[in-house]
């Protein structure tokens, strides 16, 4: 009686700590259900619509197999001599709410894998009522990822406000959103330029505004910007973010020619001092640091400082100037990128007479943003854009699309496109007012560098320029 008693006791007490976890996970849901945006409670109701209702849509678009071997239970329940029934068998699904619709993770099967997914999605996307459902390759072998958007992240603007603290990675670039809602990001490591074109107003300066704030809290990055736009720092974009950068050139082809002189002579005694100072011939082997930083040079309006045609001798003064501009420029994206450069160029088109192509075809990132014209696109992006019409930026032009660039995908064929947040004026002025200690001259750091590991550089490398002191 008394084990009797104690086996009762056990059942109640089982009972009691199963009602107790359904009760714990209960209230979580309902807390994070209430903790959610409107927006994300809708994906939530629409993700447990899509879980339950997932085997018998499964089997509907034909995604599920026969399997007509008896499992070794079947075939022991099995008295009668009658062979068990054949089971359906319906991938497993584990789906996940956010602000935009839903993530799913499908297990495949024999005969069911991304072929047949990918073939399914339409039907799904009407089923679980969604704008699109993608389906790609899951992280791991036999798997896909399902991704259904209830609303076009492409045409929802979205805000960054920079948060002030160092990135945790050197030179990663968080660009923003693809159409699918997930995040898209760029590592520049090893990146000698990255050239970006667009129409006025579509989001260029932004984009770029995004990365110097997410990188400005660094002291291991330094900047400098050629804004072709304007004279003076204070009348163009950069004005908010001017007191961050070592150097500001406005549309002097004069003084944009001295200061490209030295950066040019500065990559040089990188070059010369590198080995001896660092043990390393690629910067990027033991990363940036305070010391020996990484340089981004900004240029705006990059066509500023490479064109200027004309017979009259002012005009072809400029036009040498123009030319040599062009040369300095190669020189820093074709020899700059172990010694820790990295140029980023914009312009309207990236056409060869606003960008020579000797510097744009080795960029190995291209962005654009909307353009008027197939052969600004292609400028941009490439002859391959030509084969995927639906992304090429031209279709872009609708006020819409303002802060969306295309860009290709690295690692798969076709092109991405890509919704780029908004950064407003006052966090950047923001962000640049609390690093503005962070400033060193690169020119300067090296001269101490040196100074402190006793490394002499050859007579032929040209020193670091005195005026950077």
């Amino acid at each position: 009686m008394n084990e009797l008693n104690e086996a009762f006791g056990w059942l109640r007490a089982a009972v009691w700590l199963g009602l107790g976890l359904l009760t714990l996970w209960a209230v979580v849901w309902v807390i994070r259900y209430l903790r959610a945006s409107p927006m994300e409670r809708i994906s939530i109701r629409q993700a447990i619509r899509i879980r339950w209702g997932w085997k018998r849509l499964a089997r509907m678009c034909g995604l599920s197999v026969t399997d007509k071997m008896p499992t070794a239970l079947a075939s022991l329940a099995t008295s009668d001599g009658k062979e068990p029934k054949p089971r359906v068998l319906v991938p497993a699904l584990k789906v996940t709410p956010d602000a935009f619709g839903v993530m799913a993770g499908a297990t495949c099967l024999p005969k069911v894998g991304l072929a047949e997914f990918q073939k399914a999605a339409p039907y799904l996307a009407d089923a679980w009522r969604m704008a699109r459902v993608s389906v790609l390759p899951g992280e791991k072998p036999g798997q896909v990822t399902l991704r259904g958007v209830r609303v076009d992240p492409l045409i929802t603007p979205t805000v960054h406000v920079p948060n002030g603290r160092p990135p945790e990675e050197y030179a990663v670039w968080e660009l923003g959103v693809d159409e699918f809602g997930l995040p898209v990001v760029v590592p520049l490591k090893e990146v000698p330029g990255v050239a970006m074109g667009g129409l006025p107003g579509f989001g260029k300066t932004s984009c770029v505004n995004r990365l110097v704030c997410d990188w400005a809290p660094s002291p291991a990055i330094q900047f400098v910007f050629f804004d072709g736009k304007v004279s003076h720092a204070y009348e163009g974009d950069y004005a908010d973010l001017v007191q961050r950068a070592f150097e500001f050139c406005g549309d002097d082809l004069e003084e944009a020619n001295r200061k490209l002189k030295e950066l040019v002579q500065l990559r040089r005694a990188r070059s010369a001092s590198i080995r001896r100072v660092l043990g390393v011939k690629n910067m990027w082997h033991v990363g940036p640091s305070e010391d020996w930083p990484l340089i981004v040079v900004v240029i705006d309006e990059a066509h500023t400082y490479f064109r200027d045609k004309g017979s009259d001798p002012a005009t072809k003064k400029l036009a040498a100037l123009a030319a040599e501009n062009a040369r300095l420029v190669e020189d820093l994206v074709k020899k700059g990128r172990s010694v820790g450069f990295l140029t980023l160029l914009t312009t309207q088109k990236t056409t060869g007479d606003a960008i020579p192509t000797f510097i744009r075809d080795v960029c190995p990132v291209g962005l654009s943003f909307a353009q008027k014209t197939a052969d600004a696109a292609v400028a941009a992006l490439g002859d391959d854009i030509r084969e995927w019409p639906d992304a090429s930026p031209v279709t872009l032009q609708d006020p819409a699309y303002v802060g969306v660039a295309v860009m290709s995908q690295h690692g798969r064929p076709g092109f991405i496109r890509i919704r780029t947040p908004y950064v407003a004026d006052r966090d950047a002025a923001r962000v640049a007012e609390q690093t503005t200690h962070l400033v060193r001259h690169p020119a300067k750091l090296l001269e101490d560098l040196i100074h402190r590991t006793g490394v002499e550089l050859n007579n032929e490398a040209p020193e670091p320029p005195a005026e950077a002191a």
